[in-house]
């Protein structure tokens, strides 16, 4: 663990009085719950705390507690004393257009990460940010109280995919015992979390599977949705992201592609991999990034072009060789 970010980061929330917290575009569980952790931690120390995201909450997050704390819109300027960047690989990726003159924390456990704060505190080797969060609230001595604890035990479980993840790490275990002791219930936690599906959701996840295609000697997987298919039943592309975890479930399935259409003739496409598939490294030969194992890029063409030539040069370059 890098101390002397940790110890810096904790000295810089003491010394503001307002902190405004941020994540990434299209937040997921882990920034969500890590947020609103950071936020009761805050207020626990007199702080005035705000939270406020450029895009809005994905389900099941819209159910969560405290999730009133989330605002959503743009992070006016020069009316906080630093902002709290949650996995953010650079400023753009936050969508705010007005944060260039406040000082920065960069919390962050992606290896792909510009290093533009004025602390930058990026631990590729954690599982979550939640992860980290726990051992920031133990340098600046907060009570993790019940409701900090949830959220914490939370944002690990939902990166790790409830543990079962490759970036699920022994560490990650050992701090969510000691969230557990503290009130965290898993019980809870899996229910809120992989249990709160809505039957629009069902519905689409059918769709999308019915146009499964095996591909690359039988190793990658494709999937796809369209727009009309989104809007028909009344969800966003958000509402998506865990629809791969299926694909990814069959046999032999080294990487999953799951193509969602953004607009006519643009793709963005999710990459799952498994084993020693670096998806990273396959979004980062496609203009985009991630992690080891879960990342993405977006990319122009024609659907049916698409779907051939990507898994095609994808098998030639990452998955002949092994």
């Amino acid at each position: 663990m890098n101390k002397e970010a940790l110890k810096k980061t904790a000295e810089k929330i003491r010394e503001s009085q307002k902190i405004v917290i941020t994540s990434h575009l299209r937040p997921d569980g882990d920034s969500i719950c890590t947020a609103i952790a950071l936020y009761l931690m805050g207020q626990s120390l007199g702080k005035e705390m705000t939270i406020i995201n450029k895009d809005p909450l994905p389900r099941p997050f819209d159910l969560f507690p405290d999730i009133n704390l989330i605002q959503v819109g743009d992070i006016p300027p020069q009316q906080f004393d630093c902002v709290i960047l949650l996995e953010c690989a650079n400023v753009s990726r936050s969508g705010h257009k007005n944060i260039d003159s406040y000082f920065k924390i960069n919390i962050d456990h992606h290896h792909s990460n510009d290093y533009y704060g004025d602390i930058n505190w990026v631990e590729s080797q954690f599982s979550a940010i939640a992860e980290m969060v726990y051992h920031l609230a133990l340098e600046l001595g907060v009570e993790i109280t019940p409701e900090i604890a949830f959220h914490l035990y939370c944002g690990i479980a939902s990166d790790t995919g409830s543990f079962q993840f490759s970036n699920t790490r022994a560490e990650a275990f050992e701090v969510c015992a000691q969230l557990v002791k503290k009130g965290a219930n898993p019980v809870r936690v899996s229910e809120l979390l992989f249990y709160n599906n809505t039957p629009e959701k069902i519905i689409l996840l059918g769709q999308v599977l019915s146009r499964l295609q095996i591909k690359g000697q039988d190793q990658i997987a494709i999937i796809s949705m369209f727009q009309n298919e989104l809007s028909s039943l009344g969800l966003k592309e958000i509402d998506t992201e865990d629809i791969t975890t299926l694909a990814r479930s069959i046999k032999g399935i080294q990487l999953v592609l799951f193509f969602k259409e953004m607009e006519p003739n643009v793709y963005r496409v999710s990459i799952r991999s498994r084993g020693q598939i670096n998806a990273a490294a396959i979004a980062e030969f496609f203009g985009g990034g991630g992690h080891l194992h879960a990342a993405g890029f977006t990319i122009a063409g024609k659907y049916e072009s698409l779907v051939e030539d990507i898994p095609q040069k994808i098998y030639s370059l990452f998955l002949q060789k092994n």
